[in-house]
């Protein structure tokens, strides 16, 4: 006689074992019809499962994000169903959930088509429409092996003979489909209403370059019409908005071959780049860091001390001299740390806070590259604080008040806050986990702060808070971070001398606002579609004249404007004035100064803002002190 426990803390008691389907129906007809799962003991558990014994319960419907991932994982099931039933040759591998819908890879003989991809999602509407149930079955490991190998699908068996030959596999059957999978599921395909197939793809059998290349599709899935219709929407809006296609619009920047991951940047993409890092150089010296600059290039013994070499090496370059092994740097803390050890420190200098301009460069895989979002080389606005164990909470407290104010002067005033917690490949005792991340969540609380937690993202070297901000169009990116770290400045010999004139092992904590800044100048194109605040526009104001007889009078005006700060620029050329306005509203320029006759005679230029305001005339003097004022405030021009 189980008693079922449901949320709100009522108690359903039932005569025998019961399914999370029948407690659904016990409570109501709508419920019944709306349960896609439960959550038994905290356990996702389809709704099929028997509980015969006291438990608590929790019905996951479409309204939870449970229900949303297992419907995403059962779409990905439905897709490879469908596939199966039109091309019958083709063999299933892996079909997991990600950000927003799904993915499943597939061995076949020839490339998908546009076609095939319309035929497949009309099959999977068909397979929904006809409601069929979705059953788990336990199988010995060996059964399922035989069974898939009898069935063609080689790479399902791999999977599946991995696995430890005493334990049984888990199989979701849909109709004449099997598949391997923990599940749960929803319980039939008319649960899964709302999907759309979205490209094809190459990705290589486990991500190993060395195997064969795979046919990867991928899709997207939701609870509800409108929130796909929403989503697409999104993916319109970010497709005009890609960086990389504005970036070559506006000549900020480019890449090649010769040099992939790294960045080549223009006049225009630099002056942005110049703006940032002196904005945040201003933070650094109003916040009490102090600017240093390490080495790129370190030996290999100090990368084993610091843990970078066991827990990291795939991610780096490394190189040899006489002999010597060294690695170029993916991280700047190591080096910081050589500064903090350069001298003899007392308690009475921490905290003390380092800030550099690090230029760092990670082996990542060419498939992974992205334009300047993901790279091999980038530089970090990277600080690392040495202080006492008493002093943390009040410096990541300081640090999340200064983050929110950073991102809110770049137009970023929605910010998500999470504690990534400890990974299993990591360095340091539990009891040193415990306590870092136990450090962090002291520093939240004191800021206020909520956060979700992430198990298994922090660093190897410690947890790590991360901030991520939300863009114009909806998209949440990560970029700044604040760690705890209590095991790389033992591990590299970093000491201060106490109040009770012993030595100890000072606390590092990793901070950084921007992240890459080749990562957030991509992050900032694509959030104003290029047309970035007056503050970091390349070019603030252009000057156009209308015939020639205003050239000289045009490039005056240029002149007191750059004498007084200003990025301008003059386009003399002789063509219509009608056609120069229009370009330059095309590339997103904050002012545009148009000059004829009557303003040269007067001295004055006629304004006119990005969004088409025509501000009428004004004197120079008086244009400068309003655009400077517009600077100071970081606004944007509409």
């Amino acid at each position: 006689m189980p008693n079922i426990t449901l949320p709100d803390g009522s108690i359903r008691s039932f005569d025998a074992p019961v399914t999370v389907a029948e407690v659904a129906a016990s409570i109501g007809a709508g419920l019944a019809r709306a349960a896609l799962a439960g959550k038994v003991d905290g356990k996702l558990v389809d709704t099929s499962h028997l509980m015969e014994r006291d438990t608590q319960l929790a019905i996951v419907t479409d309204k939870d994000a449970d229900g949303l991932e297992i419907i995403r994982h059962s779409t990905a099931h439905l897709l490879a169903y469908a596939v199966k039933e039109l091309f019958p040759e083709a063999q299933v591998t892996i079909g997991p959930v990600i950000d927003n819908g799904f993915y499943y890879d597939f061995a076949y003989k020839r490339p998908f088509t546009p076609e095939d991809l319309l035929a497949i999602e009309k099959k999977m509407a068909e397979l929904a429409k006809r409601d069929i149930p979705v059953s788990r079955e336990v199988w010995a490991r060996d059964d399922a092996v035989k069974f898939f190998l009898e069935q063609g699908e080689k790479y399902k068996a791999e999977l599946i003979a991995a696995i430890p030959a005493d334990q049984d596999v888990s199989l979701y059957r849909e109709g004449e489909f099997v598949d391997l999978c923990r599940g749960p599921h929803v319980p039939s395909t008319g649960k899964l209403k709302v999907f759309k197939l979205m490209k094809v793809a190459g990705a290589y059998w486990r991500g190993d370059s060395k195997n064969e290349m795979l046919q990867r599709i991928y899709g997207t899935a939701w609870a509800k019409k409108e929130d796909q219709e929403a989503y697409l929407h999104m993916l319109e809006e970010a497709e005009k908005r890609d960086h990389r296609r504005i970036g070559k619009h506006l000549d900020l920047f480019h890449m090649q071959d010769e040099a992939p991951g790294m960045v080549f940047w223009h006049p225009k993409g630099w002056a942005i780049w110049q703006e940032i890092e002196q904005y945040m150089r201003q933070v650094y010296r109003d916040n009490g860091y102090q600017e240093i600059r390490c080495p790129q290039i370190l030996d290999r013994s100090m990368w084993e001390k610091s843990g970078h070499w066991e827990h990291y090496k795939n991610n780096m370059f490394t190189t040899e001299s006489e002999k010597r092994d060294y690695a170029i740097k993916p991280m700047n803390c190591p080096g910081h740390v050589q500064v903090f050890n350069s001298d003899l420190r007392s308690y009475r200098d921490l905290p003390l806070r380092y800030g550099e301009f690090g230029s760092c460069h990670r082996n990542e895989a060419s498939g992974a590259l992205h334009g300047l979002m993901r790279v091999r080389g980038f530089v970090q606005d990277d600080g690392h604080i040495f202080c006492t164990e008493d002093q943390i909470e009040a410096e990541v407290t300081a640090f999340n008040a200064l983050v929110k104010k950073v991102y809110a002067d770049f137009g970023f005033d929605q910010v998500a806050v999470k504690l990534a917690l400890r990974p299993e490949s990591r360095v340091g005792s539990d009891d040193i986990w415990d306590k870092a991340e136990n450090a962090l969540r002291a520093g939240l609380k004191a800021s206020g702060l909520e956060w979700d937690e992430l198990p298994g993202e922090g660093a190897f070297y410690g947890p790590k808070i991360e901030f991520h901000i939300k863009d114009a169009i909806g998209r949440s990116w990560q970029c700044g971070t604040m760690q705890v770290d209590f095991s790389m400045p033992g591990r590299l010999g970093a000491e201060y001398v106490g109040e009770d004139n012993a030595r100890h092992v000072p606390v590092m904590l990793h901070r950084a606002i921007l992240g890459s800044l080749e990562r957030f100048i991509g992050i900032l194109v694509e959030n104003y579609a290029g047309a970035l605040p007056l503050w970091l526009a390349p070019v603030q104001a252009v000057v156009l004249n209308i015939s020639e007889k205003q050239a000289d009078f045009s490039a005056e005006v240029v002149k007191t404007l750059r004498q007084a700060g200003l990025r301008a620029e003059a386009d003399l050329r002789n063509e219509k004035i009608t056609y120069k306005i229009r370009e330059h509203s095309l590339n997103r320029l904050p002012y545009q100064l148009v000059i004829g006759d009557k303003e040269k005679e007067a001295g004055l230029v006629a304004v006119r803002t990005r969004g088409g305001q025509d501000l009428g005339q004004m004197p120079v003097a008086s244009l400068i002190e309003r655009l400077l004022e517009e600077v100071a405030a970081r606004k944007s021009t509409a």
